[in-house]
């Protein structure tokens, strides 16, 4: 990092010009926290502790849901710190940490989607070979692959936006510290930079939607000459709920990181990134236990024993 950047704190400019506004967020975002940290917490617990739920579907599960909870993690309470009083600054140090992680998070996100994808085309396209394809080792060695992209992804262009020489401009307007807004502070020629964001954003965010397109193709397919409506609404169901949360997702956040220089992203960018970064977190658990019998079930047999436990 510049001289400079270590020495001044960034000023988050966030949603300040709509004081009312914030009031109704800071609300809005501390209910949407609480809801993904229960949320997600609970769905690691029953993974891990029943035995009816140690499926690669479940295993992938864990890690989103583990994912979701580090990621809001690292960008919420610095925003409802910054909602709630006069202050909207972050330290520099504090806006590279925040940077890397969540960078690192959403990134890994992206492949886990584009993983549980695979995952579910196998249950449904290859059910007679599925737990001979999706054996441990190869659910393990995919998830890896998620954390490890998430991890090089981060590496590379967090750093290269830290170096950029900034002027002494510090006012970012953003509700926290992420590469689009952050090399708009740069005072030389950024044209490369966003050659780099573009090129990362085709290979984390494209290329994943398309795998995913993929699977969901084969998927369609393999449902339509499903012949009994059972076996029709099975289908539908193991895939309906990843269909969803893939959907809130990548609906947000490639027109943030897409084309970041679009008016749309530049009017509404704020609101579609607090979608993504919130808003989609907390409503995940929902969507998994709402639509699925089977989480549905073992959250019954976990308040069972919890009870008895009293």
């Amino acid at each position: 990092m510049n001289s400079s950047s270590v020495k001044e704190d960034f000023v988050l400019v966030g949603f300040s010009d709509q004081p009312n506004l914030e009031k109704i967020l800071f609300v809005v975002v501390l209910v949407s926290y609480l809801l993904t940290l229960v949320g997600n917490t609970v769905i690691i617990l029953i993974s891990s502790t029943d035995s009816k739920l140690r499926t690669p579907m479940y295993f992938f599960l864990t890690h989103l849901s583990l994912v979701d909870i580090c990621f809001t993690t690292s960008i919420v309470p610095q925003l409802l710190w910054n909602l709630r009083g006069p202050a909207k600054t972050i330290t520099a140090l504090g806006c590279a940490v925040q940077l890397y992680v969540s960078l690192a998070l959403g990134s890994t996100e992206c492949v886990l989607l584009a993983v549980m994808a695979f995952d579910r085309y196998a249950a449904v396209c290859k059910p007679l070979h599925y737990a001979a394809v999706m054996n441990l080792r190869l659910c393990q060695a995919l998830a890896g692959v998620a954390w490890l992209s998430g991890v090089g992804n981060t590496l590379t262009q967090s750093t290269v936006t830290l170096w950029l020489p900034r002027c002494g401009h510090r006012w970012l307007h953003h509700f926290f510290c992420e590469v689009p807004s952050m090399i708009k502070l740069a005072c030389v020629d950024i044209h490369a930079n966003e050659v780099q964001l573009f090129i990362a954003s085709l290979v984390l965010l494209l290329l994943p939607l398309a795998l995913i397109l993929m699977s969901y193709g084969h998927i369609v397919k393999a449902i339509i000459r499903i012949k009994t409506v059972q076996a029709w609404r099975k289908a539908l169901g193991t895939c309906g709920s990843h269909l969803m949360v893939v959907s809130l997702f990548y609906g947000t956040i490639t027109a943030v990181y897409i084309k970041p220089n679009s008016s749309y992203a530049h009017t509404y960018g704020k609101f579609i990134s607090l979608f993504y970064t919130v808003v989609t977190p907390a409503l995940n658990p929902l969507i998994y236990t709402l639509r699925n019998k089977d989480v549905k079930v073992a959250l019954g047999r976990l308040f069972h024993r919890l009870s008895g436990l009293e």
